[in-house]
């Protein structure tokens, strides 16, 4: 069974923010050696139908599903991070032995989970989780997980709009970045950020 560090289920904005800023921690910190993430994505986010015309640093008038390929090739460019193509079903276990069911029948292992599903529905069973109603959602039956800052319990948290941030692409990728720092400073043991730095400064 393949095991991972970290498993990311969910591929929009807040999934490949995890992942991204997760994986560019590797060589500025010695926790992270060695450690590996995976992102399971289905088909469909909901930026591949977005036109982008407010998000900073991002040219006006951008496809979402042209800026959602491009974090893409961003994160694959950090060997630690592999993505996998396929929907799951289930998962279980506790921090350090969570295994995840996917529908064609493989399972993987990770010692945390990120879910970062989006906000129309959470059909993956066995793990026990409360969906409530979505406060923040400009359309009605739209759902989140609960959760106590971004943490649902020990290994397991939530990012973006299953996690009741608002439908807007900053909103959900700055919640994957804050889970990722989240994971990092429990590794840690204190509070860690990802920055870098011009090599002249």
């Amino acid at each position: 069974m393949e095991k991972y560090d970290v498993i990311i289920i969910g591929g929009g904005p807040a999934g490949l923010t995890t992942a991204l800023t997760l994986a560019s921690a590797n060589g500025k910190f010695p926790f992270v050696e060695g450690k590996n993430y995976l992102v399971i994505y289905d088909e469909y986010s909901d930026l591949d139908k977005a036109l982008l015309n407010n998000v900073p640093g991002i040219e006006k008038g951008t496809l979402g599903k042209d800026l959602l390929e491009r974090i893409r090739e961003q994160v694959s460019e950090y060997k630690n991070v592999k993505f996998f193509k396929g929907k799951v079903v289930k998962a279980d276990g506790e921090k350090g032995n969570f295994r995840v069911y996917l529908e064609d029948g493989k399972v993987l292992s990770g010692d945390y989970l990120v879910i970062a599903t989006g906000f129309h529905k959470f059909e993956i069973s066995g793990l026990d989780l409360e969906v409530v109603p979505h406060p923040k959602s400009p359309r009605p039956n739209k759902i989140m997980i609960k959760h106590n800052d971004n943490k649902v319990r020990d290994g397991i948290y939530v990012a973006g709009l299953v996690a009741g941030e608002p439908t807007m692409f900053a909103c959900a990728s700055g919640s994957g970045a804050k889970v990722a720092c989240d994971i990092l400073s429990e590794w840690a043991g204190k509070t860690v950020v990802v920055h870098d730095v011009p090599n002249d400064q």
